[in-house]
């Protein structure tokens, strides 16, 4: 089936949805009308393809050759894309290059074809697996800690043709059990090795998304693996039913600029965007095929902009005695990310290690190997970006090679051996250096050291740095003119499913920069009411709270146990210590079983539902206004309370959100912690629309000036017609007394504010009367 021809380009606005058996393509089919009453340009799809049976997040694709017959299959894909461009919205997908999910065998027909084979196995180019470090065997970390890890492995068992081993099944190569029905013998003739679980932090030998066993590292590097892996992919471009691409975790790819180009051959030149975390200073590869990042850097720079300077110092303060100490961020960055390259990424380095040792055609003892993968740790230590793409980033492995020389003079020797190696962007090791640089990243700061440090949570999400505290209104302007100039068509985002709290949690917590004093008093009693095991980490805790407040009491304990675990200092997910959880559960209990600390948890809440609300709105204005491509989470058209996944999955309430959208009346400033948020989704409306009936409003970037004694607390920019006007920093603009005599120095016309559907005055105190954000259009355009 042929659909409608879709609006192509570049979209105006994207709306993420979250696809899965129980929210299946039907689903999200029925849900357009809303999003066309939204004013949304294109629906952006979680990945399709058929994944793991029960997955909700669908990045574990086990084939790639179809759309999920759980998530609707392709019939439902051709009805919705038909549908979504009868009303003129695009068509955006999620689409995952970089692994396979693996965790069944026999649901991933690649997999278990490479695991009966081997290395003679069709499917052995597509994996990325190191043969000779298994002796010849892909080594498969299963076995638990109930078996003998240096004897025959218990419980196996052979069953239907096949080897068992508790509830998993594995094939069995031909002829191996023909005389032999014996599971220890049938095991050992395999291709394949079942090794303890705890093999795969040094022993792995085959690529993996991160730390994750179940997904295998795929190789589209070779263009006959692109291709099978990409034959739906191009169904959907041939047959007009998809319209753009988003590109999961490009940084894992041997060579993502290679694999851009082929995909935009493949898409005609379709608009794809890359979940590529930029830090700070960082630009993307100008040659890269893609119109830009999801839009982290954004996020980052917008909650910022809206933090108060003045709360770094007493913050601090706080966490540092909570703490008894807290290390600079750089250098807990550093030891976390050390500590993920000994341990649950310590394969990858291992595998490094054996590659420059081939590429060097030395024989590796034992402490030639030490001093080389020593080596290999500090540099992945220091290297201060995700990854380079050599020659693009060759400046941050001389950064993190003079670190290490002056850090470690003891490993200089090796790292003059070293260097020369990972420099040389042909070869083997230098290739997987880059492909093992945004693991360590990731896993050490967005999974670790994030959780380590409590000073201003809301500031803690990836793609940001926490140590940069706040940025003053100069700076984001500078930052999104940059944007124009080079990424005008990027995405712009404020709350992902990777993200570590929703947008307004954040908006919330960010209200604590203004007043340190109180939460210090807060915290102080909070701990007094329910003694903590680790006050730093109560800090993390509570902060995550009353942002999110009221919540389920489960959904607090889920992220509480998810916090602890992650941080990895007191207890971990593969070594909990139960007494310590078992005290930071009972702090959650405290929250809604004793009166005292649910007192000063409500308060806390109710003292910080105004001044977040107005950050939240000013947020989401900032948002969907700035340059780039705003996307809309799922359900973030309303409050998005969430914490970090799964809460920020749950099924989203759409029928409240439809009934909302057709209540036409212009809110006003929300203040109770229980709004529904009427007023964010008229914020949201207004802008969507805007957007999709006048993008030639959206050009440019100038700065509007505002003068006048409390200018600092807004911000304002025109877009070339168009002037977004926010509010920052509430709570000291009320001690100030409101706006006074504050102004906007407009461009020369009349305007109009469509937020409220008014004549537009450039006296702030006017125009912001009813809500803390306006959007001006001139009224004779």
């Amino acid at each position: 089936m042929t659909a409608p021809a879709g609006p192509g380009g570049v979209p105006t606005s994207t709306y993420r949805v979250q696809v899965r058996e129980s929210f299946d393509l039907d689903a999200a089919r029925e849900l357009l009308p809303h999003l066309d009453e939204l004013g949304v340009g294109w629906i952006y799809l979680s990945p399709l393809l058929e994944a793991h049976p029960g997955s909700d997040h669908g990045y574990d694709v086990v084939d790639p050759t179809r759309v999920d017959p759980a998530r609707g299959g392709p019939e439902a894909l051709a009805e919705l894309s038909a549908e979504a461009h009868r009303r003129g919205i695009g068509v955006l997908v999620d689409i995952v290059p970089n692994h396979v999910g693996v965790e069944s065998p026999a649901t991933n027909g690649w997999w278990w074809d490479l695991l009966m084979h081997g290395p003679g196995s069709r499917f052995e180019r597509f994996f990325d697996v190191d043969w000779p470090a298994g002796d010849g065997r892909l080594l498969i970390p299963v076995v638990g800690d109930d078996d003998r890890p240096d004897g025959p492995t218990a419980h196996l068992e052979l069953v239907d043709g096949m080897l068992g081993y508790h509830d998993h099944r594995f094939p069995i190569a031909p002829g191996t059990a023909d005389d032999s029905r014996d599971p220890q013998v049938v095991h050992e003739r395999q291709h394949y090795r079942l090794v303890s679980w705890r093999a795969a932090d040094t022993h792995l030998n085959y690529r993996r998304f991160f730390a994750v066993n179940t997904l295998a590292g795929v190789r589209v590097e070779d263009r006959d693996v692109f291709e099978a892996t990409h034959v739906e992919v191009a169904r959907w471009f041939r047959e007009g039913l998809v319209d753009g691409l988003r590109v999961d975790h490009p940084d894992g790819l041997r060579h993502p600029a290679s694999y851009l180009e082929d995909l935009g051959a493949l898409t005609d030149g379709a608009w794809i965007v890359v979940e590529k975390i930029l830090e700070t200073g960082e630009e993307l590869p100008p040659h890269w095929r893609t119109a830009g990042t999801t839009g982290y850097e954004v996020l980052a720079a917008i909650d910022r902009v809206l933090v108060d300077p003045a709360g770094e110092d007493p913050l601090t303060e706080l966490d540092d005695r909570l703490r008894g100490g807290v290390p600079p961020w750089a250098e807990l960055v550093r030891d976390n990310k050390r500590d993920v390259a000994t341990s649950i990424l310590n394969s990858e380095v291992r595998r490094i290690a054996r590659e420059i040792a081939r590429e060097l055609d030395v024989s590796a003892d034992e402490e030639w190997r030490a001093g080389v993968e020593q080596v290999l740790v500090e540099l992945l230590a220091a290297f201060p970006v995700y990854r380079s793409y050599l020659p693009d980033g060759q400046e941050h492995l001389r950064l993190a090679a003079e670190i290490v020389r002056g850090d470690r003079p003891d490993l200089v020797e090796q790292l003059d051996l070293v260097l020369p190696v990972l420099e040389d962007r042909v070869l083997a090791p230098s290739l997987r250096f880059q492909q093992t640089s945004g693991m360590v990243m990731a896993k050490g700061v967005e999974d670790r050291a994030f959780y380590r440090w409590s000073r201003l949570t809301s500031l803690n999400e990836v793609g940001a740095d926490p140590d940069h505290f706040a940025l003053d209104t100069a700076g984001f302007h500078a930052a999104m003119a940059r944007r124009q100039a080079s990424t005008p068509d990027a995405m712009t985002t404020l709350s992902t499913h990777d993200t570590k709290r929703g947008e307004d949690v954040r908006a919330r917590i960010s209200v604590l920069a203004e007043d340190p004093e109180w939460w210090t008093a807060t915290l102080t009693s909070l701990l007094e009411a329910a003694p903590a095991p680790d006050p730093g980490f109560a800090n993390l805790l509570w902060q995550a709270a009353v942002g999110a407040w009221p919540l389920e009491r489960d959904r607090l304990h889920g992220y509480a146990e998810k916090a602890m675990r992650e941080a990895g200092d007191r207890t971990t997910w593969t070594a909990p210590d139960t007494s310590y959880e078992k005290a930071v559960h009972a702090l959650v209990d405290a929250a809604y079983d004793d009166p005292a600390v649910r007192s000063l948890v409500d308060a806390a809440a109710d003292r910080l539902a105004a001044p977040g609300w107005s950050n939240a709105l000013s947020a989401k204005l900032l948002s969907l206004i700035v340059p780039g491509v705003p996307d809309v989470y799922q359900g973030s058209e309303l409050w998005e309370q969430s914490l970090v996944d799964p809460d920020n999955r749950r099924p989203v309430d759409f029928a409240l959100r439809r009934r909302l959208a057709l209540e036409g009346d212009v809110p006003h400033r929300p203040t109770d912690p229980l709004d529904e948020g009427g007023a964010k989704l008229h914020v949201v409306r207004t802008a969507l629309r805007l957007r999709r009936d006048r993008p030639e409003l959206f050009t440019g970037y100038t700065p509007v000036t505002v003068t006048g004694s409390a200018a600092g607390h807004a911000l304002a920019f025109d877009r070339g017609g168009v002037v977004a006007v926010v509010t920052r920093l509430p709570v000291g603009l009320e001690r100030a007394g409101g706006w006074s005599d504050t102004r906007l120095e407009l461009p020369v016309g009349e305007w109009r504010d469509l937020v409220t559907d008014r004549p537009a005055s450039a006296d702030l105190g006017s125009l912001l009367d009813r809500l803390p954000v306006a959007l001006l259009v001139r009224e004779d355009t």
